[in-house]
């Protein structure tokens, strides 16, 4: 699976999982909203039951009063009743709406009402106008206990009703907590799936991904290094045609180095050849000019002897250059390592080289670890060209070194005739040389070599020189 789709179906689950808990918020908060609004109607509906009971209770102990003392005053109360009752009872079925329990209780406590006041308003018109009619009901109602019996009946319906009510209530108040709980549960849960899911899927794909890119840029680092390995990819992603990439790349440089090591090896082998070649007919020049000097010495004119001085120093030139080319040529040979004292291999180099005549100074050079060959090279170059472009009389080499934290920088100075600025850098160049073509001193290769060692070890050289002030290389090397 492509690593865009894994990025999406992860997306997706994560999106799927807040949708489920958004819906199911929205559907227990429902729940919640409809118990909230009952538990506000149930509230209303009790507190409207006990208005409604104690307007009824008020009434009736007013009836009892004004019966009891005739003083008309308490009838204020029980008129004040008739009319407040109705409303509150019309207002406790708007808010039972259809529930047929509840509104058949209320029907009832209406119904007994009515019956009450029928017979209070019996016995209070007979009081006022018939008081011989009024004993009569009196022995006939009133004695009987007929008016207690019917608020005895309403007070026990308001007491049902009221029960009923209380209830319905806890029944709503308990769902009312347990949608908020199931609320705060499911919210959890899902939070937590949402992490988690998240979490994984993220952690998976980054370690998916860091995986394979870690892999490639082993492989990049192999093949930079000359190891031509090929990564193993079975996925089919967008990383696919990058390791592809890489090991088409892979597989490519290793079939051109091997060829070029190939060509190298041929080419090595052409050298040597060819200068086996060259050398034999150089020596049969030296030596046929040789014995035209000694066998025809006295036959020879003056100008023709100066011409044939020149060719032994043209043929030695040539040799020269031959040789050059074939140290230039073995600077592909890797050699190995050693620790080198680079003060006595200095010393010994320009034992070899230096006239006794210059006066040669040597600094404080260090022991390190490295291709002996190769900074033996360097350094016979640098001084050879020193010697050759510095003259006999007052002649000075200097040779010193400065420590860094990873590498070393030697200079080599000498008092020569300078180099002009110019030519600071095509010196550098194979054949380029500052001497005269018929000199046979410089064959333009030395100072060749030494840059394309510098090079290859991606170290640096720079010239500092004027013309007759001398001239100051300096050139960096790592300390292995």
């Amino acid at each position: 699976m492509k690593l865009s789709n894994q990025i999406l179906l992860a997306f997706t689950l994560v999106i799927l999982l807040s949708i489920a808990d958004s819906y199911t918020n929205y559907m227990l908060s429902k729940k919640v909203t409809l118990n909230s609004q009952f538990l506000a109607r149930s509230e209303e509906i009790i507190r409207n039951s006990n208005k409604t009971h104690k307007s009824i209770i008020e009434m009736q102990s007013a009836f009892r009063g004004y019966l009891l003392t005739n003083d008309q005053t308490f009838l204020d109360t029980y008129y004040k009743g008739l009319v407040k009752v109705p409303v509150l009872l019309k207002e406790q079925e708007r808010l039972l709406g259809g529930d047929n329990k509840q509104r058949y209780l209320l029907d009832s406590i209406s119904l007994m009402h009515k019956n009450w006041l029928v017979y209070s308003e019996q016995l209070i018109k007979a009081q006022k106008e018939a008081p011989d009619s009024y004993k009569n009901i009196y022995e006939n109602s009133l004695k009987k206990h007929v008016g207690k019996k019917i608020n005895d009946a309403i007070a026990g319906i308001f007491i049902r009703f009221d029960k009923i009510e209380y209830k319905s209530r806890k029944h709503h108040t308990d769902m009312l907590l347990l949608s908020l709980q199931n609320a705060r549960t499911y919210s959890l849960v899902f939070l937590t799936m949402t992490i988690i899911v998240g979490l994984l899927s993220t952690i998976f794909i980054i370690y998916i991904t860091k995986r394979r890119i870690t892999e490639m840029v082993r492989l990049a680092e192999n093949i930079s290094k000359g190891n031509f390995t090929v990564l193993k990819d079975t996925r089919n992603d967008e990383l696919t045609a990058l390791a592809t990439s890489l090991n088409s790349m892979s597989g490519k440089l290793d079939k051109n180095i091997h060829e070029l090591k190939n060509r190298n090896a041929e080419l090595n082998k052409f050298a040597y050849v060819v200068s086996h070649d060259l050398k034999a007919p150089i020596r049969g020049i030296h030596n046929v000019v040789s014995w035209i000097e000694e066998d025809l010495e006295n036959e020879l004119s003056p100008e023709l002897k100066r011409y044939l001085k020149i060719i032994p120093k043209k043929t030695r030139r040539m040799e020269a250059l031959i040789n050059g080319l074939l140290d230039y040529a073995r600077l592909n040979v890797n050699v190995p390592l050693e620790n080198i004292d680079a003060n006595a291999m200095v010393h010994e180099i320009a034992a070899s080289i230096v006239p006794r005549n210059f006066k040669l100074e040597i600094g404080s050079l260090p022991v390190l670890c490295t291709e002996r060959i190769k900074l033996e090279q360097v350094f016979t170059n640098l001084i050879s060209n020193a010697v050759k472009y510095t003259p006999h009389e007052n002649g000075l080499i200097q040779i010193s070194c400065k420590t860094f934290k990873n590498y070393y920088e030697f200079s080599v100075k000498d008092n020569g005739i300078g180099i002009a600025e110019e030519y600071h850098q095509k010196i550098f160049e194979i054949f380029q040389t500052l001497r005269e073509q018929n000199e046979e001193e410089s064959t333009g290769v030395g100072l060749a070599i030494v840059k394309k060692i510098i090079d290859d070890r991606q170290e640096h050289i720079t010239v500092i020189s004027q013309l007759e002030k001398g001239s100051e290389f300096i050139f960096s090397w790592k300390n292995n």
